[in-house]
């Protein structure tokens, strides 16, 4: 696949491979640094006050009064019934410009959703016991899990998660064994979202003026792809304008593909200086390219920092199917968008390498992605 990319200029600060293997083998990511507590026990035991942990630097924190800012901005709503050059330019159009869009009549079975959305809300409603039975480790994040990250110290996000792998398959006993009917509904639902996903790159590709293969190609092919998904409780807050459910960042991966809760809101965009908020269509999902979209095209899509604020009232519950490149696979910018106006801005990279900044660090803005720029 690396024929496929731009060669990265020989400048001072690309990146020596043979350090970041070393800097990786140094990095423990087998235990978190602190115990893990469970924002959901923390939310049900009546607490009055987030622990200090939770609270954001008064820079960092949500403005609730009246939504929190975005002057009326909506994002982009794209409709797939209008073909597929239609649906191309429509993609293209709203990831050049924003970065994010909702999808309506995106073809997938409106009674998996819900049958998705039912299976995950009763396995967050299990007793704690039963959920920790998958508590998860920094090597993988697969199972139960409360934290990004694995500096000491950090500060913490107010939600629980429960992640897998999906393509291919997290083992076994990383799957919930309840409710009965989760495993199946879920790896349903994957396939279905994968080929949504599927489609979305073939519109993005047009929309670079590439063939619609070229996208899937460039992150393994059919069978080299990787799928997972992280379902996201936000549980009540007792104090919101303190915390947040998810701190900004964009995704390290390719597409994101969210189903957001059918009745509360919670997640925010950033739109220059602004976090504009998303009001989810029913029936629709929530798709964002993530950093290696970006790289690929050589930012003519971006990526955009997003995050979560959370509710003193009532908990919120989502789903995010990430669309991303196999492991071992390099990426950089494709040769045929680099021209002498148009140099390559990032350094090739395996998925693996990139995506390790964030298992370690947990969401910063875009910091990695920038970073990386000759």
């Amino acid at each position: 696949m690396q024929a496929r990319f731009a060669a990265a200029p020989n400048v001072a600060g690309s990146i020596d491979r043979s350090v970041v293997v070393s800097m990786a083998s140094k990095t423990d990511l087998c235990s978190w640094p602190e115990p893990v507590v469970s924002v959901q026990s923390l939310s049900d035991s009546g607490a009055v006050a987030v622990p200090g942990k939770y609270v954001k630097p008064l820079s960092d924190r949500p403005v609730l009064i009246g939504g929190g800012g975005g002057r009326g901005l909506r994002i982009p709503v794209v409709d797939l019934r209008g073909g597929r050059a239609a649906a191309a330019q429509a993609v293209s159009e709203a990831c050049r410009e924003w970065g994010f869009f909702q999808v309506v009549n995106h073809g997938v079975p409106a009674e998996l959703v819900e049958a998705v959305r039912r299976a995950w809300r009763g396995f967050f409603r299990l007793p704690l016991e039963a959920k920790n039975a998958y508590a998860n480790s920094p090597r993988t994040y697969e199972g139960f899990g409360s934290r990004l990250g694995v500096e000491k110290d950090a500060p913490l996000d107010w939600g629980d998660y429960y992640f897998l792998n999906l393509k291919p398959a997290s083992p076994g006993e990383y799957w919930p064994a309840l409710p009965d009917e989760l495993r199946a509904v879920t790896e349903e639902y994957g396939a279905e979202v994968q080929r949504l996903c599927e489609l979305l790159l073939g519109a993005l590709s047009a929309g670079l003026g590439l063939e619609e293969s070229f996208l899937r190609e460039a992150f393994g092919g059919a069978e080299g792809v990787g799928t997972c998904m992280r379902v996201n409780l936000y549980p009540k807050c007792p104090q919101p304008e303190l915390t947040l459910g998810l701190s900004p960042h964009s995704d390290p991966g390719g597409v994101t593909v969210l189903l957001a809760d059918d009745h509360v809101d919670g997640l925010q965009v950033r739109r220059h200086s602004e976090w504009v908020p998303v009001r989810p269509i029913a029936g629709a999902f929530i798709v964002n390219i993530a950093d290696q979209i970006q790289v690929i095209s050589n930012a003519m899509y971006k990526s955009v920092e997003h995050r979560v604020i959370v509710n003193e009232k009532e908990e919120r519950l989502s789903v995010a199917f990430f669309y991303n490149p196999g492991g071992d696979v390099s990426i950089g910018p494709a040769k045929e968008v680099i021209s002498e106006k148009h140099v390559a801005l990032y350094p090739t990279n395996t998925f693996n390498e990139y995506r390790k900044y964030v298992r370690e660090k947990g969401p910063r803005g875009k910091s990695q992605v920038e970073s990386l720029k000759f």
